[in-house]
């Protein structure tokens, strides 16, 4: 639990009995590799931090997959269109890896939005946070070759991406396994 707190306050420090009062409201939850945390169709009713893991979001496929996002240790999860909406999820999150989270209900995030000090300045950075990330991905499609795209993402999570399958890095980036493997051989 230390990694959350220690989290948090690098973004609102919380005082000891508020950060008391978020902690009791946290599950924490271990997941074998490969677990379906969140499920197309279904309501998400949790945020999630992951202390230790990597996720990814997707939309299944009957030919691949279409991964269009990869969450790491120290980082919050959610399928947060269908959080904030209380609306069924359009895609999925699964774990990569071993993954331990601190889970919190929607219903207990508002409690704590509402009885603490900074709790609504954390859930706005937060959320300030994720709406950066998307538009830079965003952005980066639109904007960056294959090429850029995949060495971007090997540059600011090396070692994490070697336990990543290059069929996922090559379906976030945008392009087919065999032109990953193309440009991984021409920059190598």
């Amino acid at each position: 639990m230390n990694e959350i707190r220690k989290f948090i306050d690098t973004i609102s420090p919380m005082n000891d009995s508020d950060w008391a009062f978020f902690a009791s409201k946290l599950q924490e939850v271990r997941l074998e590799k490969n677990t379906t945390i969140s499920k197309i169709g279904k309501i998400e009713n949790y945020l999630s931090f992951i202390s230790k893991g990597i996720v990814r979001l997707y939309i299944p496929k009957e030919e691949s997959d279409l991964t269009f996002g990869f969450v790491f240790d120290n980082e919050f999860v959610t399928a947060y269109d269908s959080f904030l909406t209380q609306s069924p999820s359009d895609y999925q999150i699964e774990t990569l890896t071993e993954t331990f989270l601190w889970k919190i209900s929607i219903e207990d995030l508002q409690e704590v939005y509402n009885k603490t000090n900074n709790g609504n300045i954390i859930g706005r950075k937060m959320a300030e946070k994720m709406f950066l990330i998307k538009s830079k991905r965003e952005l980066s499609l639109l904007n960056k070759t294959a090429e850029e795209r995949y060495l971007d993402l090997f540059s600011s999570r090396p070692k994490l991406l070697q336990q990543i399958p290059l069929k996922y890095i090559a379906s976030y980036i945008g392009i087919t396994p065999q032109a990953l493997s193309r440009i991984r051989k021409r920059i190598t």
